[in-house]
């Protein structure tokens, strides 16, 4: 299943990190821009050219370093359809470096409507009797809260494809509790939406012990991290919330199993503005994220035993 490509590029890479390109246009140094405003004026599609040549940069930077990435769709979207396509000029683009793409879209319906959303994102559009891929990403975060009706149609095309998904479970935002930490009888719903993930990764289970239905758990809160890591031992989790959100290495441990597998940290901000903290010169954006991927790995990985295989 597409976990076991995402476990293997952690392997080789020794680092359980995933760089968040969700990227506003302020976060792109001036020169890119100016270039792009001069060529195409003060437009959309200026900005969408001004991120792509960004995304590439920081891409061609730490694909050998980092084994994922994650675009968040919403960053795209704002561009209109010339931000669309940056989305899947970026997906390929890591791809063709190596590089797992998990799709930050949150999709949540039913029926054919999911079925859609699970063929543009995941598996294959029919045209006419041609099928074509979409936008070709690895995995695509959902929203579960509509029950199995909503997880059937993607789990059909992550069996076909082999692709992945990341189910909502207890997330980052300071508000979560609001809903996930209520009870349901004796259990939280987000406890009771883990255990949901379990149940449908059992058809999609890979040959290192995590199934194709993975679980966002974010780390603002690493005691829930902790008990969804020892509850779920089937489910591969997508941490977000380190670093710009507060969520610190020792709290994502608590993540991992004994392995040091079963979790990837999400940064966004932080790589993508790394060269704004360090305060370099914006020519130099792309290695300021690199050694800011690096700065993450080496601090998570502190935390962790070394990076293996399960036996």
């Amino acid at each position: 299943m597409s976990m076991d490509r995402l476990i293997e590029n952690i392997v080789k890479t020794q680092n359980p990190s995933v760089v968040g390109l969700d990227p506003k246009l302020e976060y792109v140094p001036e020169f890119i821009k100016e270039k792009k405003f001069k060529k195409y004026d003060r437009t959309l599609k200026a900005a969408a050219k001004a991120i792509l040549e960004f995304n590439k940069a920081i891409i061609d930077e730490i694909h050998d370093i980092c084994p994922a990435i994650k675009p968040q769709a919403a960053y795209y979207e704002m561009y209109g359809y010339e931000g669309v396509k940056t989305l899947y000029k970026t997906i390929q683009y890591a791809k063709e470096k190596g590089m797992f793409v998990m799709t930050d879209g949150k999709r949540n319906d039913i029926g054919a409507t999911m079925e859609a959303y699970a063929a543009a994102h995941l598996g294959l559009t029919d045209v006419g009797g041609e099928k074509i891929e979409a936008f070709g990403a690895d995995a695509l975060t959902v929203n579960g809260y509509l029950g199995t009706d909503g997880i059937s149609p993607l789990l059909e095309q992550c069996k076909l494809y082999d692709k992945g998904i990341f189910v909502l479970v207890k997330t980052s935002n300071k508000s979560s509790g609001e809903l996930q930490d209520l009870k349901i009888g004796d259990k939280t719903v987000y406890a009771t939406m883990g255990d949901m993930c379990e149940k449908w990764g059992a058809d999609v289970m890979g040959k290192y012990g995590y199934s194709g239905v993975g679980a966002v758990v974010g780390a603002t809160y690493p005691e829930q991290l902790a008990e969804m890591r020892a509850a779920l031992p089937h489910t591969f989790f997508l941490v977000p919330g380190y670093g710009a959100q507060g969520g610190g290495a020792e709290g994502v441990s608590k993540g991992f199993d004994k392995n040091g597998l079963g979790a990837i940290v999400n940064s966004s901000r932080g790589v993508m503005c790394a060269y704004k903290k360090e305060e370099c010169d914006e020519q130099d954006f792309a290695k300021a994220a690199r050694r800011e991927v690096i700065r993450m790995k080496e601090d998570i990985i502190s935390y962790l035993p070394r990076i293996a295989f399960p036996e």
